[in-house]
């Protein structure tokens, strides 16, 4: 495909560029159709004073068509669950019953498939880069991205079933309350993921498109897709004692016993690496060695009455939770990994951004493998919380909350941990441009190391008014930090906010920050008001000035945090890892206390607090071996110290209204009601943005070191804020029968 049939292809005029600010002059008119159908039933029967039994089954399938981000092809997805659980209580005597539950889920999730073209060429398969495929992907730096012809994106569907069955018991004797039981949960997981199918080409920028010098291309070779059928068991046993030892004192003990089997396939289609450096990849059983034969989990609480009259409430309580390797986590890992798919990654040469690369696809070298630490440890949360509540009046409340936790060995997800290794200096990490990646024999290796850490610390405060007087209101404050190593568990960019995937496994530590999903501080305010009418009014005055009900919720909150970033797609740290973004330098001075300009959509970034990392001297480069005209001659690449997620996006606040007319119809019965609605959302039609498109918006600096900030009249991407995380004012009518 050359510049002009991709232009062609998107419907442009030759020269024509979607960039920031032009998107909307270029957008086809497409549609986005939801149809939901929801159905839930419930059964109770009881046979007699000692035996009940309860039944209930849940039906909920929702298919969802939308046009993709240029509105070249139609993008269909589908989501189907049913539930069903039968639960059957015998009492045995007054202090002891006994429960017994039996489960079954069943869930398919089809996503992102390519239903149709909207635009003629997206079904043109003589545009493919693969054979019999339509056109690629194309992402272009600082431009919007194409997303490539019919069946271009990624697609996954996924088909979960579990059985569970549960046995709880409770025996009351004298000051005990004891509880305990077990669980047997057996999970399937069947998984069909279509990776990139068309492929996709990377250019630096509109210079090197339109000179047809890509630096990148890649994609899953779709003739390679085959399913992957995960299994896998768990088992649990608890115990628990409610001791009330004294009236006003109650003590929280239990025991819990969590394990599972390792995941396992039926075809023995698991690859895996045990070493980053093999040349081969382990196939088959077994996945990991087991880490989670020694989860015992104690808890302990209590609910303290000091004052004995029932006002005050203090309560706490500490646990030890297991984080289980569940199916969850290795979805990718498991389904794009070479030999069994066949994921390739290629330095094309300039003039290959057409069909050429068919003939290299199946080099070995190519591919993408999976590593998965071999010997994972045990993952853990620890958690803790103190609160207390007090009754300031028969309808006033207050609460004020500590609550904290800590993550020990989590999940470190990279999505290419085939990288070259730096050195530690005096000035940083450096990466040598000559040095060789930890293993030639792949194209990119995806990797989960269980290294990663969590700290969470939060203060709750509430104050609640109950209904009196037609009037009740709450309000709530929340501020907490949370801080890891890694906020990714399924990808390396769980999140809208979070960099393409971290690269520093071998460290952890350099990547610890707040998380890609810390919100600071949390503000939500919500009040309902039965606006009283005259007592005096009778007939259709009365009815008219009845009933009436106001409400409102108010939400603001501190924005979602960020990372700066220089030169992503030209790997200017010299990495050689797909993530080839790199930390910029963060500067000092008074002007740069705060790296955004809130209230700047255009400029949100402080470029100018921002540098190209640099070594310190001429005597740095020398004692580094590094050879030539030390003004001149970058022999190493040296490690930003920007760190991630220095910066915040913007805050979020909204203010929802709602009106309420109540008729109550009492010749049909008591509680028969007719309730008219109309809910205002956003009814200050607040605009809240959401933080800088990763990498377009967060990249300081282009490859070759150019400042991509703004200036006075001519703002730059850096910065630039161009989408929005809640909607316009939306207002809804509706009427509802409650009986």
């Amino acid at each position: 495909m050359s510049a002009a049939q991709f232009l062609a292809f998107y419907h442009l005029p030759n020269g024509a560029i979607i960039g920031n600010g032009d998107v909307a002059e270029y957008r086809f008119a497409g549609q986005q159709v939801v149809n939901e159908n929801f159905v839930t039933t419930r059964l109770d029967h009881k046979f007699s004073d000692k035996d009940s039994m309860a039944g209930t089954y849940v039906f909920d399938r929702t298919p969802y068509t939308s046009p993709d981000g240029v509105n070249a092809v139609l993008l269909g997805s589908k989501s189907s669950r049913q539930v069903a659980a039968l639960e059957e209580t015998h009492l045995f005597k007054p202090s002891f019953a006994n429960s017994v539950r039996f489960g079954y889920n069943y869930e398919v999730v089809d996503n992102n498939q390519g239903l149709a073209a909207i635009v003629p060429e997206a079904a043109d398969t003589s545009l493919g880069t693969f054979p019999g495929r339509t056109a690629p992907q194309v992402l272009i730096s600082k431009v919007t991205p194409f997303l490539g012809g019919v069946g271009g994106e990624p697609a996954y569907f996924y088909h979960w079933n579990t059985f569970q069955v549960y046995d709880d018991a409770f025996v009351n004797k004298g000051t005990h309350s004891i509880k305990f039981g077990g669980v047997v949960e057996r999970m399937l997981l069947n998984i069909r993921a279509l990776s990139d199918p068309s492929g996709i080409w990377r250019f630096p920028g509109l210079e090197a498109f339109f000179l047809n010098e890509p630096s990148k291309f890649q994609g899953g070779i779709a003739s390679t897709l085959s399913p992957r059928n995960l299994r896998q068991t768990l088992f649990g046993v608890y115990v628990q004692d409610d001791w009330r030892w004294k009236s006003n004192l109650t003590l929280n003990v239990g025991l819990r016993y969590e394990m599972t089997s390792v995941p396992t396939e039926t075809q023995g289609k698991l690859s895996v690496l045990r070493n980053l450096s093999d040349a081969t990849p382990h196939l088959g059983s077994p996945f990991f060695e087991n880490p989670t034969k020694k989860n015992f989990e104690p808890r302990v609480g209590f609910a303290w009455d000091p004052l004995r009259n029932g006002k005050m409430a203090i309560r706490g309580g500490a646990g030890l939770f297991d984080v289980l390797p569940l199916p969850y986590q290795f979805t990718l890992l498991t389904t794009l990994a070479a030999p069994f798919f066949q994921y390739t990654t290629v330095i094309p040469s300039p003039g290959d951004f057409y069909n050429r690369l068919g003939a290299q696809t199946a080099d070995p070298k190519k591919l993408r493998a999976t590593y998965i630490d071999p010997k994972p440890k045990r993952n853990y949360v620890t958690q803790w919380n103190l609160n207390v509540q007090y009754q300031l009046t028969p309808s006033l409340t207050s609460m004020v909350a500590y609550v904290g936790s800590r993550g020990i060995h989590q999940p470190f997800r990279v999505d290419d941990a085939d990288m070259a290794l730096p050195t530690l200096t005096s000035a940083g990490y450096l990466w040598d441009p000559n040095a060789s990646r930890i293993n030639i024999n792949y194209g990119s290796i995806r990797g989960m190391f269980y290294e990663g850490r969590s700290y969470y610390n939060a203060l709750e405060t509430q104050v609640a008014k109950r209904m009196s007087h037609g009037f009740q209101m709450q309000g709530t404050f929340t501020w907490g930090k949370s801080v890891d190593t890694s906020s990714a568990t399924v990808a390396g960019d769980a999140f809208g906010n979070s960099i393409s995937s971290l690269q520093f496994f071998f460290n952890p530590r350099l990547s610890r920050a707040p998380s890609d999903f810390n919100v600071g501080r949390t503000v939500v305010l919500n009040g309902t008001w039965e606006i009283p009418s005259p007592k005096t009014f009778s007939g259709p005055a009365y009815w008219m000035t009845n009933g009436w009900q106001l409400g409102m919720i108010f939400t603001a909150s501190d924005g979602v945090p960020f990372t700066p970033t220089w030169g992503t797609g030209d790997d200017p740290a010299g990495t050689q890892s797909a993530d080839d973004w790199a930390f910029p330098n963060r500067l000092g001075g008074a002007g740069c206390r705060s790296l955004t300009n809130p209230g700047n959509p255009n400029a949100y970034i402080k470029a100018e607090c921002f540098a190209i990392p640099t070594a310190p001297d001429a005597a740095f480069w020398t004692a580094n071996n590094c050879v030539g005209d030390i003004a001149t001659l970058q022999c190493f690449n040296l490690r930003g110290n920007a760190g991630r997620n220095i910066m915040n996006g913007p805050g979020v606040a909204a203010l929802d209204f709602s009106v309420f007319k109540n008729n109550y119809i009492k010749k049909i019965s008591e509680n028969f009601n007719v309730q008219f609605r109309a809910e205002i959302f956003n009814i200050l039609n607040h605009a809240n943005f959401a933080p800088p498109i990763v990498p377009d918006n967060t990249d300081i600096f282009d490859s070759s070191g150019a400042s991509l900030g703004g200036t006075p009249g001519n703002p730059g991407t850096a910065g630039f804020l161009s989408r929005t995380t809640t909607t316009a004012r939306e207002i809804q009518f509706a009427i509802k029968i409650i009986f």
